[in-house]
């Protein structure tokens, strides 16, 4: 596994943990890990070992509070390099690249958040599958406070949000923050733990989902992600692509053969 500058990433019995490693700085992206989790989300979609991600942020204090402006505005690193490039006719969005689906990585990625998540955050949290969150979780978007209209991180909460809590979010900016209590009862969040059980509830979500074939988890995502992008009917007519395409025969056979025995799984609720 290549070695990151901004990174950690970890592989154990096919489930990845990527961890966002900047705590100096609260986690935030510069262009350095901008780049490093493009390349990093390719290659995981290109590693067979790896079912599923698992993404969270080092230290406790945040998961990410978005693009490091002193390192991205006005610097000598931005203006030699892409992030900032704007005409009339283009604006080159510097978070564009950092999410998983944006990079085509189509295995789930399960988001384990700690402190705070807020502004450029969302444009990676927006692309996972479900998050999993501490108690001490934050969520909330400044732009609109400093004077920038909040336009890309509420369209990618608006994935996971009632539209009007996106914009009660967006429009109050730095004067509120949403709760992980808060962010379960709409939705942005599916789970609250404990901060310490964090990653161990993620992990234990991310060994389930890699307990099944590749195939048929992948196709699953797409489906579903699909069927956010198109008019249902249109959906349903794509559903039978997905499901002949997604089923592995090999797979397929041995599940049935696990029902046959009457051997159930030790489920839990939620």
């Amino acid at each position: 596994m290549t070695t990151y500058e901004t990174l950690l990433c970890e592989v154990e019995d096919h489930v990845a943990l990527v961890t966002l490693n900047r705590p100096e700085v609260l986690n935030a992206f510069n262009p350095t890990m901008e780049a490093e989790l493009a390349s990093l989300w390719q290659a995981l979609q290109h590693d067979d070992d790896v079912r599923c991600i698992i993404l969270t942020g080092a230290g406790d204090r945040a998961f990410c509070v978005g693009i490091d402006r002193d390192a991205t505005i006005g610097s000598a690193e931005a203006s030699d390099g892409h992030l900032g490039y704007s005409t009339p006719w283009v604006f080159d969005d510097p978070g564009k690249r950092i999410g998983p689906k944006a990079n085509e990585l189509w295995k789930p990625v399960i988001g384990a958040v700690r402190g705070m998540a807020c502004a450029g955050a969302f444009y990676m949290l927006g692309e996972t599958d479900f998050i999993i969150a501490g108690r001490s979780a934050t969520f909330f978007d400044p732009h609109v406070t400093f004077q920038m209209p909040a336009a890309y991180e509420p369209i990618h909460l608006i994935q996971k949000m009632p539209l009007q809590e996106v914009l009660r979010m967006a429009l109050l900016g730095a004067h509120e923050r949403m709760t992980a209590q808060r962010a379960y009862e709409v939705g942005l969040v599916s789970e609250v733990v404990d901060d310490d059980q964090v990653l161990e509830a993620a992990r234990w979500a991310a060994d389930a989902i890699a307990s099944a074939a590749p195939l048929v988890v992948q196709g699953t995502l797409r489906a579903i992600w699909m069927a956010r992008e198109v008019p249902r009917a249109q959906a349903l007519e794509l559903a039978s692509l997905y499901t002949r395409i997604g089923i592995d025969p090999e797979a397929m056979h041995a599940g049935q053969a696990e029902f046959g025995t009457k051997q159930r799984i030790q489920w839990r609720s939620r």
